[in-house]
């Protein structure tokens, strides 16, 4: 007799709570394995492939490719078992680094069931899939069949007070902007969660009364207010309408906290990268690793962070008070097809030139591949910002939140410059610093840059410091 288990969307940390469908691994009726990859999520931070914690077959799948699903949520099921009747235990190591599972003593028997295609969107295999929480699906009866499932209650019959199911931050902005009561809505997810879908479809339908069309689902009460949003954000032909989900949408949430939050401030000077180049090099012409330009700006960053570590901080608003790091987690802005992300090299402050060499290169192609982790995305202390690689001279870089400051590089180019009474042409960067105005003024900012410019112009003037 096989025993189906439940797959639920893990705990993905970092505060995450709800994860996009990317693509599915595996199929229904599928033999998987234990800590098999089963299906490849992506979040506010990265893009991971899940592994399922049981070996069996697959029963069910919860979620078309694209869909969001909440922390919790169910993604699979998967019949497991042995001839002899004994279940077989799962790994428990349900993405390593990204949470666990329940334990597996909440895990539930149930009848066997056959496997059928109907259930690749998360309608087939009857009496396979248990409610969230804990609660049972449709019990079997006294003949073996399934008993019906209690009928949902309809929007207006909801009540209109009590805690509302939701769990994610984002569908409860969306609401609120919308002007859309969730205490009115029913939602679709496991035991009536409200999904980011029902209040998007509850906004459409709404827009859709407004305006004569047919609505797309009932929706109880819809305020005047969340009528006149939903119509106001409607498409008109040749708009490209891309949403602000995954990435994108972490980022924007990101840069608009950073300016809602953050008194910031920007200086900028022009400095003859020359001689920094030549150094470089040399290095790379005595063999061994080819170090990197960003790793001796790296390099000369950690040290201007030793002398000023004023800007090597953050703002506690709570405990109103200025938190000064006693290490440096060097960020760096890369952008990948997915978004600009920001890898963080830990105790960068401890690095030779060749050690940051290599971990750029790591984190690089990683965000490349969307294979970073929420940990090699979070806790930087400082970031250096490159944006010369895109061909433009200068910049005035929003902080990356919570941080206090951004150290931005234009790209190296030859210009006329006065080097020694005489003009000659010489290798000029234009080096920017934004900085929260909290953390320090300007005399602070500007010694840093320049002492950051003195040693991209005499990289000997770092050698004093090490």
């Amino acid at each position: 007799m096989a025993q189906v288990l439940e797959f639920k969307l893990p705990d993905l940390g970092e505060g995450l709570t709800e994860a996009e469908i990317v693509r599915w691994l595996v199929q229904v009726g599928d033999v998987v394995a234990v800590d098999q990859p089963v299906v490849e999520v992506e979040t506010a931070k990265a893009s991971v492939e899940v592994p399922c914690p049981y070996g069996g077959v697959v029963t069910a799948r919860y979620g078309e490719e694209g869909a969001e699903l909440p922390v919790g949520a169910p993604l699979l099921t998967v019949a497991v078992g042995e001839p002899d009747g004994k279940s077989t235990a799962g790994s428990g190591n349900v993405l390593v680094g990204y949470g666990t599972s329940e334990a597996p003593g909440r895990r539930r028997r149930v009848r066997p069931v056959a496997l059928t295609g109907g259930g690749a969107s998360g309608n087939g295999a009857t009496g396979a899939r248990a409610a969230v929480n804990g609660t049972k699906a449709a019990s079997p009866g006294v003949n073996g069949t399934a008993a019906a499932p209690a009928p949902s209650l309809p929007a207006t019959a909801l009540p209109s007070d009590g805690p509302v199911p939701v769990i994610s931050p984002l569908v409860r902005r969306l609401a609120r902007e919308g002007g859309l009561d969730l205490r009115r809505l029913a939602g679709s997810g496991p035991d009536g969660l409200i999904l980011r879908a029902d209040v998007e479809r509850a906004l459409r339908a709404g827009a859709g009364q407004g305006s004569g069309r047919p609505a797309e689902a009932p929706v109880a009460a819809m305020p005047v207010q969340a009528v006149a949003s939903a119509s106001a954000s409607a498409s008109v032909p040749g708009e490209v309408r891309v949403p602000l989900k995954g990435i994108r949408g972490a980022v924007a949430d990101k840069l608009s906290r950073s300016r809602r939050e953050i008194p910031d401030a920007t200086c900028w000077v022009d400095a003859d990268a020359t001689e920094l180049m030549r150094a470089r090099a040399a290095m790379n012409a005595a063999g061994g690793t080819k170090i990197s330009l960003v790793a001796l700006l790296a390099r000369i960053c950690a040290a201007a962070l030793a002398r000023f570590p004023e800007l090597n901080s953050s703002v506690d608003t709570e405990a109103r008070e200025i938190v000064q790091h006693p290490y440096v987690h060097l960020g760096f802005a890369a952008q990948t097809e997915r978004g600009l992300v920001v890898p963080v090299v830990r105790d960068a402050h401890t690095r030779d030139a060749e050690s940051l060499t290599g971990e750029f290169a790591r984190l690089t192609e990683a965000a490349r591949a969307g294979a970073l982790t929420p940990g090699e995305l979070t806790g930087g202390t400082f970031t250096l910002n490159n944006y010369g690689v895109f061909g433009v001279d200068g910049s005035t870089p929003i902080v990356n939140h919570p941080e206090a400051a951004m150290l931005g590089v234009g790209r190296i180019v030859p210009k006329p410059w006065v080097h020694e009474g005489e003009l000659a042409v010489r290798q000029v960067v234009q080096l920017s610093l934004t900085f929260d105005h909290r953390v320090c003024d300007g005399g602070t900012a500007g010694g840093f840059l320049r002492y950051v410019a003195d040693c991209v112009e005499q990289p000997a003037v770092l050698l004093r410091t090490l």
